[in-house]
């Protein structure tokens, strides 16, 4: 299904990445695209592999109008939520484009107001418009990135592979080494059993 414009042009997508995550930032992208801008592969990031996240990353770069990538760091994370947390990285990530939106289009449904500017929240937006999937892959390949350069520094939590995300593994290393100052302590680190 080829993914379309919510209404307008200079619209910007937003939509984060590393919500569920245990250790790690969210990070969330937002981005314009031309209004001639087409792609027949690009769709929420969750849906596509690794290696066409990896190939849309630098063409969504170069063809985009503008976009900009926030991270929030797990401290934050702790002290105002994930769920303000996701908002205020969309809020930055839009914040550090070189253009200010006239509309913004939020995959989910939650946002609070920034600057003024009309939006409207769609639930699942990253598999429907254009401009969301996009912000969806560059959240992505970004957070990916930024996991990898942790995994260096702690590589017995593995996150090269599972990027903070909670599998076995990555709780058996929690379980096993204790958390690092990547982690989340306001989230159930290990089960209770």
């Amino acid at each position: 299904m080829l993914l379309k414009y919510y209404q307008n042009t200079n619209e910007t997508g937003t939509d984060e990445a590393g919500r569920g995550c245990l250790a790690g930032p969210v990070t969330a992208a937002a981005i314009i695209l031309p209004e001639s801008f087409e792609n027949s592969i690009l769709t929420d990031s969750k849906l596509l592999s690794e290696y066409k996240r990896e190939l849309l990353e630098p063409l969504l770069k170069d063809k985009s109008i503008c976009f900009g990538i926030a991270h929030i760091q797990p401290n934050v994370i702790d002290e105002i939520n994930i769920l303000n947390a996701s908002i205020l990285a969309m809020h930055n990530a839009i914040d550090s484009m070189s253009q200010i939106p006239k509309y913004i289009i939020v995959d989910g449904n939650r946002f609070k107001p920034l600057n003024d500017i009309p939006y409207s929240c769609i639930v699942k937006g990253d598999s429907k418009y254009l401009s969301i999937a996009a912000a969806s892959v560059l959240a992505k390949t970004a957070r990916d990135a930024y996991m990898l350069q942790l995994h260096e520094e702690y590589p017995m939590y593995n996150w090269k592979k599972n990027k903070g995300y909670p599998t076995k593994e990555h709780r058996a290393a929690i379980r096993k080494y204790g958390p690092t100052k990547y982690h989340r302590m306001s989230f159930k680190l290990l089960p209770d059993n």
